[in-house]
């Protein structure tokens, strides 16, 4: 006797059916869902009702719905169980609060790893697939910062700069979302798998396409709209004119996000492409700490709207690092100057920033105009 299927599993088989349909936009699927009280009802409706709430004929209702491979569908429901993939709808509380402003956001995502990183503040760090061993360093770095600071370093997991930046993030605390443009039952490229590993296991990584989906030319820029979608600002280390990386800052701006850029030799180019944003408008990088001041006010927002954000493992003064212990005890309870408290912790202007946003986050310290820090 055949078992009767879980309610997850016709939930999910559902979730994966909406995804399947190649005949409507994002925004009729989402029109579905809030229609409809589960992604289920979708496919157990009459056609008049979907008529009437597409706004279409019958007939093209017909035409989109009949062709969806309920075979292939059995394949991605076990590729789910099988990679622990989660699957998360538009309409679900922890969809990302900043994804859900963009025009054309993913009705249904596919998720690895921790979730609760993708309702945290994220900065998306891309450049080049060929970068130069400096410019590899530099995303490092960068990226070990601004984790330590408490952001999330959001990428696309490709070679050069992407993987450089994932590398960063996961040396401080793990930090990292990585979003492909494949199934998440793959790695593109192969060279990453043992990064992917990684990055499931401390970080997280996120598609809007179905498992059993390979890697197409044609999903790389559908992709870049989701790395900018989700973060705050994007900043591009080293790119040529060419690069996918332009199409990334291009669609942070058309998303409202902040666009950095880090300048590099007149003689490389890979340089030539973070020098034309800059000509554009996108703000010249030199430090973290020219990042770290731009997205304050707009992480400060972010913080105030996603409730989500878990900051408890940083409200005791015992799990704070030794060099933000030292900054805090630099700061007094009335109004603190930054330069003084650079001066008297003797580190770095950048260093102290990243930290001051670290002891921000853990409600230890509140910002003042005029650049002062006043202890809380």
């Amino acid at each position: 006797m055949e078992s009767t299927p879980r309610e997850d599993d016709t939930r999910q088989a559902a979730c994966l059916r909406l995804a399947a349909i190649n005949g409507l936009n994002n925004t009729c699927k989402q029109r579905l869902l809030e229609h409809f009280a589960s992604p289920q009802a979708i496919f157990e409706a009459p056609v008049d009702e979907l008529k009437s709430v597409l706004l279409i004929h019958s007939a093209q209702i017909r035409k989109v719905l009949n062709p969806i491979d309920e075979g292939l569908i059995e394949q991605q429901l076990a590729l789910l169980k099988h990679h622990n993939i989660h699957v998360l709808l538009h309409s679900n509380p922890e969809y990302p609060a900043l994804l859900k402003q963009i025009d054309d956001a993913p009705p249904v995502l596919f998720t690895r790893g921790d979730i609760r990183l993708l309702s945290g503040p994220q900065l998306a760090m891309v450049g080049s697939r060929r970068a130069s061993p400096s410019g590899l360093k530099t995303a490092r770095a960068f990226a070990a910062d601004f984790a330590e600071a408490g952001l999330t370093v959001s990428s696309g997991l490709a070679a050069g700069i992407d993987t450089a930046a994932h590398e960063g993030a996961l040396e401080q605390i793990g930090r990292t979302i990585a979003v492909v443009a494949t199934g998440l039952d793959e790695v593109y490229p192969r060279s990453n798998l043992s990064l992917a590993r990684k990055i499931v296991k401390k970080g997280c990584m996120i598609s809007e396409f179905p498992p059993l989906t390979p890697a197409r030319r044609a999903h790389f820029p559908q992709r870049n709209r989701l790395i900018s979608g989700l973060s705050l600002g994007v900043l591009v280390v080293e790119a040529d004119t060419r690069s996918g990386s332009l199409i990334t800052a291009r669609l942070a701006g058309e998303q409202g996000r902040e666009i950095f850029a880090i300048p590099g030799s007149i003689h490389s180019p890979t340089s030539r492409g973070c020098h034309q944003l800059i000509r554009q408008g996108a703000k010249l990088v030199e430090t973290t700490a020219d990042v770290l001041l731009e997205i304050k006010t707009g992480l400060e927002t972010e913080l105030n709207s996603v409730k989500t954000v878990d900051t408890s493992s940083l409200s005791n003064d015992n799990n704070l690092d030794p060099e933000a212990m030292k900054v805090l005890n630099q700061v007094d309870f009335a109004p603190t100057r930054l330069e003084d408290i650079a001066i008297h912790s003797n580190l770095s202007i950048e260093l102290v920033l990243s930290k001051l946003l670290q002891l921000e986050l853990a409600g230890k310290i509140s910002p003042l105009p005029g650049g002062q820090y006043q202890r809380i």
